[in-house]
């Protein structure tokens, strides 16, 4: 990672201004190698550089798919110029770039300060791709290659060919006043990432990893190249569009080099150096401006996607395992959660449903009838998730794999084969997902009249699309396979499994005829895949230390836009204590996706096994989500329109507070509703830290009012899961659980109203049908703001957009920090005379509740508080 630093030029008597930025030549002196530098600043607050061969012999690979839609870019005007540098400005000065001539450099500044600078160590790296003599900008000596221009590298008994000389690309980071930075997920790490000066870099490079090890640095399953960097007065965002093997350093300093002060100053303000290298691909970063965690999410959503509008169903509860044996195994699990009064919403199979690992196919002896367990499923308004992996079995008697390789879906090998690994059915063939042929014709094997056994309640579960090749290096395809267009393997590795993600979830859309959501878990990712569903952190142990790792993962995933993610409740390897399950519970319990999951290896854990102890706080855990999935819809609702993940860093709603930046034991849910999961063994007490000061905290078990700005012990037994509701925040709830989300949509609704300091409250409720597009085909959708303010609370509609037909009503209000008991309360509903309503007050906890409403969310009401 260390590579020689080197003194590129900008040749500033090259400015083109055009309408896609300003493009500069830059020249590596003892090469005489060029490049072509891009600088577009964008409408959103944010610019892109983009640095590429000046004159490539061939096309370098630049990632398709992920950026969504072209970026609308800004005037730039020359603000100042000279022999040195030219600074641009635009959205009236607000906004500048300054490229320096030599050394290189592009500093961006936000009011007139400057935030981060590219190349500010001199670290640009770009290895070209040229004929004959091979040019490279990382040093001063030019390196004879023979024709053809193949390079080779050999591991033990395996040998990587690649197809061009090395074409490695790397670039270095400041980002001034920063001392916090957070994302590059999938990694089994702390929030903060932390210094790599003292270790390995971090390392994006998607990898099948069982029980991977903890506070790693090394690639999991999945890659996001975000990074985000936050102070109490900015947040900001570095995203480096590479799908290939990615290693990035990061350094915290209080060196803080300003302009032409070289070396950097020591001036007690902290930054942090990132430095960035990818084995291939072209230099396309996008710097993210925020100013704030709000602004920077929105961001990056109008840049890669904002997360898709789940299905409710898929906000419920999983029961998993590998695998579950038969037919009348999974009718026995079923009736046993209704025998247990415990919710749940859908059962997964594993990879032994299949005949003989052949998927889009049932085994005929285990499961004869799939059509019928489906439906039998389906009138209690539940679902079948069955799992659908990238390899295929070589079976020249089955139909599936001869159809893929008549016509050529399968990746190639470097001699032009189609290329064969080892997984579940043994010789397998890997289907190209990055060719758009094979995903449409991917997308259409979940046709009903082509996946036999299949009904419109059967969702996919995409596992092993790293891809997992149990006979390679790093059990991973090799980077000298071949893809469609010609490109090698290593040049989109990470991109993989996305590309899986996204047929899948194309299937399920088009299986509906466009009017259905699909459900798509995937373990593999890349940026963009929150527009296609859900992830999860795979195969974790049932320990305590996965289960507090768990929390940081789902943080990062998070901040870094995957927002529906989850980890398997209880550990994927080995065998839970009871309570470690039952923490485990909890703590998923208030989490985006809520799974229970577990190797076939270990013993049955359904949650009803462990004794009425375990199965009463486990069914108390389940059903309190239940209760809360109106919030969680509307946060997700919120996720797909503003790019606000559902779960969030302390530091997201409380920017300036310098304590929450490194914490990741507690977390928000939303703006309303601060989570303080048990994740050690044996407690009686724990410490919560209560963000803010000046703000009111009311736990949501006992409506005990807390001051924010300080830290509470807070007694807790097995049953207790820590959770509070912030002062000024309005919170939905359904009365009951039901036996799952069908159900719940039929039950009255409870609002709880937690005071501020200045006896107010707000908050919103998201409403559709659950499943289908009509939310967004029709504008069938209901949005109601709740407003409480001078003792009168009222709803009304948070958008001029949406009309939905519905029937839910709240069927009571609780009220918290209520200072007195009040005389009456009345409400007005439209048309209607105000009523009396019946009340009881707390005195002790300062609660109010008022029941027996009836009030419908869909119209105008009040409730006077007097």
């Amino acid at each position: 990672m260390q590579g020689p630093n080197l003194q590129h030029r900008a040749l500033l008597d090259t400015m083109v201004l055009t309408e896609k930025g300003a493009r500069f030549e830059l020249l590596e002196p003892d090469t005489q190698t060029r490049l072509l530098l891009l600088v577009s600043p964008c409408k959103n607050d944010t610019v892109r550089i983009l640095i590429d061969e000046l004159r490539p012999v061939k096309a370098r690979y630049r990632v398709p798919d992920v950026i969504t839609g072209e970026q609308q870019c800004e005037q730039l005007r020359v603000e100042r110029r000279s022999r040195d540098s030219v600074t641009l400005s635009w959205s009236a000065g607000r906004h500048q770039v300054c490229v320096r001539r030599s050394p290189f450099r592009v500093e961006i500044l936000c009011e007139h300060e400057v935030m981060a600078t590219f190349n500010s160590e001199g670290k640009l790296w770009f290895e070209t791709l040229q004929g004959g003599p091979r040019a490279t900008s990382r040093g001063s000596e030019l390196h004879e290659d023979p024709p053809p221009l193949l390079g080779k590298e050999v591991f033990g008994q395996f040998a990587d060919v690649t197809a061009d000389v090395p074409s490695s690309v790397g670039a270095d980071f400041c980002l001034h006043g920063f001392g916090h930075v957070y994302g590059l997920p999938e990694h089994a790490d702390s929030l903060q990432l932390r210094d790599t000066s003292d270790g390995d870099p971090y390392r994006l490079y998607n990898l099948d990893a069982f029980a991977y090890d903890l506070y790693s640095r090394l690639g999991l399953y999945g890659s996001v190249p975000l990074l985000v960097a936050h102070k109490d007065d900015r947040t900001l965002g570095v995203f480096w569009l590479n799908a290939s093997e990615t290693f990035v350093n990061v350094h915290y300093s209080d060196s803080d080099p300003q302009g032409d002060q070289t070396p950097p100053v020591k001036s007690g303000r902290p930054q942090t150096d990132v430095h960035w290298l990818s084995e291939s691909g072209v230099i396309d970063c996008v710097v993210l401006l925020g100013p704030g965690p709000q602004q920077l999410f929105s961001q990056y959503a109008q840049l890669t996607g904002y997360p898709s509008l789940p299905p409710l169903f898929a906000l419920g509860y999983h029961q998993c395992r590998w695998s579950y044996d038969d037919e009348a195994d999974v009718k026995a699990v079923d009736s046993g959660f209704d025998r247990h009064d415990i919710p749940y919403d859908v059962i997964w199979l594993d990879i032994e449903h299949t005949d003989g690992m052949r998927y889009f196919t049932w085994d005929p002896v285990h499961f004869p009838e799939p059509a019928a367990l489906q439906r039998h499923l389906e009138e209690k308004h539940r679902k079948l998730v069955v799992i659908s992996d990238p390899h295929i079995k070589v079976d020249p008697d089955w139909s599936l794999y001869c159809e893929a390789r008549d016509a050529g879906h399968f990746v190639k090998d470097r001699e032009g084969r189609f290329y064969q690994g080892s997984c579940w059915p043994g010789e397998s063939c890997y289907l190209d997902f990055s060719s758009p042929a094979t995903r449409a014709w991917y997308s259409r094997c979940f046709a009903l009249d082509k996946y036999k056994g299949s009904t419109p309640s059967l969702f996919v579960w995409n596992d092993m699309n790293e891809p997992s090749v149990f006979d390679e290096p790093e059990k991973t395809m090799p980077k000298d396979a071949v893809h469609h267009g010609g490109w090698e393997h290593r040049e989109l590795h990470n991109l993989y499994g996305f590309y899986q993600h996204m047929a899948t979830a194309e299937g399920l859309v088009t299986r509906s005829g466009g009017s259905e959501r699909p459900f798509v878990l995937s373990r593999s990712f890349f940026a963009g895949s929150q527009r296609h569903g859900a992830v999860w952190t795979g195969d974790n142990v049932a320990s305590w230390e996965y289960l507090k790792i768990s929390i940081s993962m789902v943080l990062s995933l998070s901040v870094a836009g995957i927002v529906f993610c989850g980890a398997d409740v209880g550990g994927f390897v080995k065998d839970p204590d009871p309570e470690l399950l039952v923490r485990w519970y909890q703590a998923a319990a208030l989490q985006p996706f809520f799974r229970g999951h577990s190797a076939k290896v270990t013993k049955r854990r359904e949650p009803w096994l462990f004794g009425e102890e375990v199965t009463a706080a486990v069914r108390a855990a389940i059903q309190q989500r239940y209760c809360l999935l109106p919030y969680w819809y509307t946060l997700f609702h919120q996720a797909h329109t503003s790019g606000l993940p559902p779960v969030r860093p302390l530091w997201v709603e409380f920017s300036k507070e310098q304590s929450t930046f490194a914490v990741d034991s507690q977390y928000m849910i939303g703006a309303a509703l601060l989570a303080c999961p048990v994740i050690k063994p044996g407690v009686q007490e724990i410490k919560v830290s209560l963000p803010g000061s000046g703000e009111i905290w009311y736990d949501v078990h006992s409506a005990k009012a807390y001051e924010g700005g300080k830290t509470l012990s807070l007694p807790v037994t097995l049953d207790t899961a820590p959770v509070f509701q912030r002062g000024g925040s309005v919170v939905c709830r359904s009365t009951g659980s039901g036996s799952c989300t069908a159900e719940l949509q039929q039950l009255p609704l409870s609002i709880t109203v937690a005071l501020n300091s200045q006896a107010a409250a707000d908050g919103e409720l998201y409403l559709d049908d659950g499943h289908s597009f009509s939310y967004r085909d029709r504008k069938a959708f209901c949005l109601r703001r709740f407003n409480m303010l001078s003792g009168r609370l009222l709803c009304r509609p948070a958008s001029g957009d949406g009309a939905f037909d519905c029937d839910t009503v709240v069927n009571s209000v609780t009220v918290l920090g209520l200072k007195s008991k009040p005389s009456a309360v009345t409400v007005h509903a439209s048309g209607c005379e105000d009523t009396s309503a019946a009340f009881q007050y707390v005195e002790t906890c300062c609660r109010l509740t008022v029941s027996s409403l009836q009030l419908r969310v869909a119209t105008a009401w009040d409730v006077q508080i007097l």
